[in-house]
């Protein structure tokens, strides 16, 4: 664990529970983004299952994305389909629409795991506080990364989803997805103690290759955002029977 790891986990169980004041409140992931404290790595270790994080491309123009039919995801790929849902979201269910946050991949990274304390309070409060100063942020939806911030030759070899479910705030439960057992189990930790959230494991499918771990992701958070906009909401929500779609996928980004 690096040094901004440490200093978390000495005091996260309550970071985020008594805010004394907003910081910075109308803002957009994008300008988010902008204003990241770190820069992303590039590349990817030998044995990866999924691409390193990697922009190549504008935060603010992730359209008509290519993505191979054995290609690692990036965090390109999982910011643009998360928009996309967003406005499917807003469409379909709005109430649902405004109490979701589909966080970015490199904020969820940077920031909240991996960033300085400030840093972390000043993104947790732009993505849960509304443009009025209301926290009505009830699920979080953060894809998980294991790339570190200090050893370079660590650079991302595996996503896995983190789910937050925010409806008691005294009391915020994180449900982790990992599609390849536990391979991240650590950096979910982190994650889930810098949100001030108790971590539960919760069962997903199995990955049968090492290139889909993205999809399970974002097919995952599909799949609990429909369970969440039922009339009657699941008391569990494990993903046992999660098929995934990568060929649905790639026709979404490529729209």
């Amino acid at each position: 664990m690096g040094p901004a790891g440490r200093s978390a986990s000495a005091r996260s169980s309550d970071i985020y529970r008594s805010l004394d004041s907003l910081v910075d409140l109308p803002s957009t992931p994008a300008e988010l983004r902008d204003d990241a404290h770190y820069a992303p790595p590039s590349g990817t270790a030998s044995n990866a299952q999924v691409k390193a994080l990697n922009p190549r491309a504008s935060s603010h123009d992730r359209s008509g994305l290519a993505l191979g039919a054995t290609e690692w995801l990036n965090d390109e790929h999982i910011q643009r389909d998360y928009e996309l849902l967003a406005q499917e979201l807003q469409r379909e269910n709005p109430d649902l629409a405004a109490r979701t946050r589909l966080v970015d991949p490199l904020i969820a990274h940077y920031h909240l795991r991996l960033g300085s304390d400030n840093a972390a309070l000043r993104a947790f409060q732009r993505i849960v506080y509304d443009r009025n100063g209301n926290d009505i942020a009830d699920f979080m939806f953060l894809p998980v990364n294991d790339a570190s911030a200090t050893d370079p030759e660590r650079r991302g070899s595996h996503w896995s989803l983190l789910m937050v479910d925010r409806r008691e705030r005294e009391r915020p439960v994180a449900y982790h997805y990992d599609s390849a057992g536990r391979l991240n189990d650590q950096p979910a930790a982190q994650l889930a103690r810098r949100l001030g959230a108790h971590l539960v494991p919760t069962r997903i499918t199995q990955q049968q290759n090492g290139y889909d771990c993205g999809v399970f992701v974002l097919d995952g958070t599909r799949a609990l955002v429909g369970r969440l906009g039922q009339r009657r909401q699941p008391a569990r929500l494990h993903l046992d029977y999660l098929a995934v779609d990568r060929r649905a996928l790639q026709n979404r980004l490529r729209g």
